[in-house]
């Protein structure tokens, strides 16, 4: 079966049928995908403050009812407990287990949260001729938790998150022309260059995802992160939280340019 040719509909189901296990950078292009967080819901006024306070890493498409486990804005009649391909579990801020669905773990008290992720840009990238080496090389995007603090909201604090992708420098200024319509999604870069100001000791490390090569002369480009909430988690230490597994996101049935500005 050819995956990338699938629709948003089609694509979870799959997912949710066990067949796709991997990271989802290339997927449905043209529809926005969104990281998760599933909190307690005496915990969900404080995140959704945090989420404001930090749009860029943490863009919000939708939350669910209380108990709910249905997007109802970004997905009708989607499943968030079955339609991501892994997600992680974490208690008092340890990353305890990954799991393919949520059927054991979901409760009636909580709230899911979805936001943007920076693969729904990828495809106007792609379009562009800006290159995207993740989908080159078949593997997750690089990320990395920075020395940049977000602002805090209630108990939620820490690190800003942020994914790389290397780029010709003549291919740089397209890359912030095309991403800043996007402000859903991330939007613009947070920066481009040195990784040694965002306190990036090497590239070839990623705290999330999977190193790829950065060619001479290429320039690292730095995009917020919606993995932030799981640096956060380790930091802030919530009782529990539901994440997706870094680079596996939800496939949304919205369309990348109905949440593009002009």
């Amino acid at each position: 079966m050819d995956y990338l040719t699938l629709s948003p509909v089609e694509m979870r189901a799959a997912i949710r049928n066990g067949e796709w296990r991997r990271p989802t950078a290339g997927l449905a292009a043209g529809f926005a995908q969104a990281n998760l967080v599933v909190l307690p819901k005496e915990l969900a006024f404080e995140f959704l403050l945090f989420c404001q306070r930090n749009p860029k890493p943490c863009p919000v498409l939708d939350v669910t009812d209380v108990g709910s486990p249905e997007p109802k804005l970004a997905a009708p009649g989607a499943d968030l407990r079955t339609e991501i391909p892994k997600y992680r579990i974490y208690k008092k801020g340890v990353y305890v287990e990954e799991v393919t669905n949520l059927s054991g773990y979901w409760r009636n008290d909580l709230v899911a949260f979805l936001l943007g992720c920076s693969f729904s840009f990828e495809s106007s990238m792609l379009r562009a001729d800006v290159p995207v080496r993740h989908i080159e090389e078949d593997c997750n995007v690089p990320m990395y938790i920075t020395n940049i603090d977000c602002k805090p909201a209630g108990m939620f604090k820490g690190p800003l998150v942020v994914s790389m992708r290397p780029l010709p420098p003549d291919k740089v200024v397209k890359s912030v022309q095309i991403t800043s319509r996007f402000p859903a999604v991330h939007g613009a870069p947070v920066h481009i260059g040195d990784p040694a100001f965002l306190g990036i000791k090497e590239l070839g490390k990623p705290d999330f995802g999977d190193a790829v090569t950065v060619k001479p002369g290429e320039t690292p480009v730095f995009w917020a992160c919606g993995c932030t909430p799981q640096a956060v988690a380790m930091e802030a230490k919530p009782e529990f939280m539901i994440t997706h597994a870094p680079g596996h996101m939800f496939i949304t049935d919205i369309r990348d340019e109905s949440i593009a500005t002009l």
